[in-house]
């Protein structure tokens, strides 16, 4: 009985914090993911998967430093930058990331036009439609309520595991090339190497540090309540990583196995799956795509402009009023509105720039978190610094080896 109890206790206190981990890793398997998944598929067969295996690590580890910092501190990430380095290095910092995030949410908006033309709605239709529910969902809601939908949204994704099974691809083969690095390609590759960073771009984005510890702080997680928290970031990172693998794993078993390596986008994806896979997995395929669209194109915004309104020092958060929150809503306003306007940018493109902009944001986070005074007793251990300084070596490697081996 005492057992009983005592999981019991656990399972509430999950349950109380469980949301911006989940959601936060979730997310990132947006319109440009999908694509880029879905390429990575088609182009290299299964001989990216062993990718996936270190970069959830990665993910795991920057997602349970944002999620610890937040508890411990009370404070949202670019408010910490701002404070431990000053205004001119998280301006140019801020800078970055809004450039980055209005490619990410034109690409998001593009995804809703594409997935829904797939079911005969013109794009002059579903995006202001798609715009305009993003833009109430926010501004007429709360953290709470918002928070449920998007948790909702998060078991969407189920639909792509079902798409990879209907694929009937190779398990074996599959299995195999995750736990093994394939050795016919390589570093000399350049479409290799422009692979490699844009997945681990697209699965360890730099806005999901921002929005991830802003939503620690806005939903009141302490310390007291970090264990369940922390049990949000890492099944919440599971998840989204098997979702990936799924996708890669579809594309492969079928676009690859017959010579379909172009995809122009992520419906360009379902569209060939349809004669492959059947209509059950191009159904499911294109229904994710959309439910993946609109759930980025909310929280994208979001996160810019909780990162840009803490680290310039206005007030933000979905439980104040736009009048309390000027700036705050009024920035969410114009990235939907110029990301529904502008539909023709290279979603792949924004993947990259995410890869290259990443190492930046990791380098503040490890020198924030390794600070005693501002965490006390929750520093990092040895093995996450490890592993993120790590992860910061190798991306900048990529970076400069991508750059060398195009020239």
């Amino acid at each position: 009985m005492t057992v009983f109890k005592s999981w019991r206790a656990r399972a509430a206190l999950f349950l109380a914090v469980v949301g911006p981990g989940f959601i936060t890793a979730n997310v990132d398997n947006d319109a440009g993911g999908i694509w880029t998944y879905s390429v990575a598929g088609a182009q290299f067969g299964y001989s990216l998967l062993w990718v996936m295996i270190p970069t959830t690590i990665a993910l795991v580890v920057v997602q349970e430093m944002a999620s610890r910092m937040g508890a411990a501190t009370g404070k949202g990430l670019s408010d910490l930058i701002r404070e431990e380095f000053g205004f001119r290095v998280t301006f140019f910092l801020m800078l970055a990331l809004v450039l980055t995030n209005f490619g990410n949410v034109m690409a998001e908006f593009a995804g809703v036009a594409s997935s829904l033309q797939l079911f005969h709605v013109p794009k002059y239709v579903s995006v202001p439609l798609a715009a305009a529910i993003v833009w109430l969902l926010v501004v007429q809601g709360t953290y709470s309520s918002v928070e449920k939908i998007f948790l909702v949204a998060s078991g969407f994704y189920v639909c792509y595991i079902v798409a990879g099974i209907l694929a009937h691809p190779d398990w074996r083969a599959a299995a195999f090339a995750t736990v093994t690095r394939p050795q016919d390609v390589g570093i000399r590759n350049y479409g290799y190497v422009y692979m490699v960073i844009g997945l681990v771009g697209t699965t360890i984005a730099p806005w999901m540090q921002f929005y991830l510890q802003a939503s620690v702080v806005e939903k009141g997680v302490t310390m007291r309540q970090y264990r369940g928290s922390r049990w949000d970031v890492i099944v919440g990172c599971f998840f989204a990583a098997i979702v990936a693998w799924f996708i890669i794993v579809a594309c492969a078993a079928t676009l690859h196995s017959v010579g379909r390596t172009e995809i122009r986008d992520a419906a360009d994806a379902a569209q060939a799956l349809r004669p492959l896979a059947g209509e059950n997995a191009y159904l499911l395929f294109a229904a994710g795509l959309f439910n993946a669209s609109l759930f980025a194109a909310s929280i994208l915004p979001i996160s810019t402009a909780y990162a840009v309104c803490e680290g310039l020092g206005f007030e933000s958060g979905l439980d104040k009023k736009f009048h309390e929150a000027p700036v705050f809503y009024w920035l969410y306003t114009l990235i939907i509105v110029v990301g529904a306007g502008v539909l023709l940018v290279p979603r792949f493109l924004s993947q990259v720039v995410n890869g290259i902009v990443l190492p930046f944001v990791l380098i503040f986070m490890l020198l924030l978190i390794n600070d005693r005074e501002l965490m006390g007793a929750h520093v990092n251990s040895r093995a996450f610094n490890a592993v993120a300084w790590v992860t910061v070596t190798v991306m900048i490697a990529l970076t400069l080896a991508m750059f060398v081996t195009q020239l």
